[in-house]
């Protein structure tokens, strides 16, 4: 008996350092290197579970090299059709984007996705706006919808959306529709299978199999977008679900949201996004054409607006979602408005904050005051100290939950999207952000962060830094797992 016991012993005591040189070999992250080897080393048994259930890479390793190939395959095929023009479009916009040349340079080398000119621009607060516009842009719909969501419900406006879209498919338009397997669960089985039945194309990204349970929770796409026939788009926070647009019968907290439409050329490039993802997730690969991607002169627009679009995931080769909001803080002369539902930012990012308010740049973070995950609301209050230090006014929205995921640059740039400020967003996910250069649209976006402010309450430097030592301990604590959360 006593010799088994020291046997099991020695194999787990083996395990450990197998795991522990595997967590040194694939993580680049020190702060995730040593927060997995603490709690392997510190938690017996569950530490390894736990590393293996969200931490081995198996699927950016193996699919997602699939994905790349499919991806350039793609961007090859657009090139001339797109990047050409958008080029063009940077040359003739250049005297009013010239503040933020680095910004754009650095989004166009890598992503080639440049900015775009002719677009008209409408932002849309919370879901009571976003749905009804977006239905209304899918029941017109000539030739094709293309939809894909990280949450799905099958509730009252889910049901509204799915009974659209086979009504549309039997019209004969395209639908191709894309919902996350581990965020849509609602959507597997029955409705996967009416709307099948409906004529709409449907798959699954990434979808959850037995043997790759153990890594369901990384490398999701958390995109939302509608494209209506390759010329109108949303983009944003917002999911597909009765809280929100808080509808009564959801028995939730008020969900506060931002979403934007856009309608002109910056679609090619969401069009872009969405077919690289459809052509690696389905069996029905789709090639380039007009019907896609309408040519410039097909738009008849009477604004001008400049936008650029903004993709990475766990298949890019740097995370560019957050090397474009560092510049963008970089950047700022004046003023930058932040909104995250979870704030688990990263060395890099307090550090350009922290530096932007000490340099005088006034610095307005907003996160939610009640939140649907206590341990990330914990995690997030750890960093609230240093950026206060360093000047940053920090506010807690107190009407209910804020899920919105914006930035105000100088009053000149505004960034709405689906990327969180924190590790998941920024390394793990799939996401997608558009950024505005337009003093319109940014005077809009900064006049509803004001508007949030209202329902919010500012937190009283003196005040935290005296807040219990039990808190402290527990920020402090909670916090050391916050690369994983």
């Amino acid at each position: 008996m006593w010799i088994a016991w020291w046997a099991i012993q020695i194999i787990y005591a083996v395990i450990v350092i197998a795991v522990s040189i595997r967590i040194i070999y694939d993580t680049q992250s020190s702060s995730k290197t040593l927060a997995y080897l603490l709690f392997v080393i510190l938690v017996p048994v569950l530490g390894i579970i736990f590393y293996l259930s969200i931490g081995i890479n198996y699927r950016k390793r193996k699919m997602y090299s699939k994905k790349l190939i499919k991806d350039a395959e793609l961007s090859a095929k657009l090139k001339n059709q797109v990047l050409e023009y958008a080029k063009s479009t940077y040359m003739n916009s250049k005297p009013l984007l010239k503040d933020y040349k680095k910004l754009i340079n650095m989004i166009t080398t890598d992503t080639s996705s440049s900015i775009s000119d002719n677009n008209r621009v409408k932002l849309l607060l919370n879901g009571e706006k976003m749905f009804p516009e977006a239905l209304e842009s899918m029941s017109n719909a000539k030739h094709h919808i293309h939809i894909q969501f990280y949450i799905f419900e099958n509730d009252i406006i889910g049901n509204q959306i799915v009974d659209l879209l086979i009504e549309k498919a039997q019209e004969g338009v395209e639908v191709r529709f894309i919902y996350d397997d581990f965020g849509s669960k609602a959507v597997r089985g029955k409705l996967h299978k009416k709307m099948e039945a409906g004529g709409v194309k449907v798959f699954p990204f990434s979808k959850i199999v037995f043997i790759y349970l153990a890594n369901r929770m990384n490398y999701r796409n958390h995109r939302k977008i509608i494209i209506v026939d390759g010329k109108e788009a949303f983009v944003g926070g917002i999911n597909v679900s009765d809280k929100y647009i808080n509808h009564p019968e959801a028995h939730q907290m008020y969900w506060r949201d931002t979403h934007i439409q856009l309608n002109g050329h910056s679609v090619y490039f969401l069009q872009h996004t969405f077919l690289c993802d459809w052509n690696f997730c389905a069996n029905d690969e789709v090639t380039p054409s007009d019907k896609y991607f309408p040519p410039p002169e097909s738009f008849t627009l009477n604004d001008n607006k400049i936008v650029q679009i903004v993709a990475s995931g766990p298949d890019s080769p740097t995370p560019t979602i957050l090397y474009s909001l560092l510049q963008a803080i970089n950047l700022a002369k004046e003023e930058v408005l932040i909104t995250t539902p979870y704030f688990i930012p990263g060395e890099s990012m307090i550090e350009a904050i922290a530096v932007a308010a000490l340099g005088g740049v006034k610095i307005k973070l907003l996160v939610p005051g009640k939140s649907d995950s206590k341990i990330v609301s914990i995690a997030s209050r750890f960093y609230f100290s240093e950026l206060l230090r360093a000047g940053v006014e920090i506010y807690l929205y107190q009407k209910g939950f804020v899920h919105a995921k914006t930035m105000v640059v100088d009053d000149r740039v505004a960034i709405v999207g689906t990327a969180n400020m924190d590790y998941r967003s920024f390394d793990l996910n799939f996401e997608v952000n558009a950024i505005v250069y337009d003093e319109e649209t940014t005077a809009e976006l900064k006049a509803a962060f004001y508007q949030d402010l209202q329902e919010s309450e500012k937190i009283i430097p003196e005040e935290w830094y005296n807040r219990s030592k039990r808190a402290k301990l527990l920020e402090r604590t909670v916090r050391l797992g916050s690369p994983l959360l």
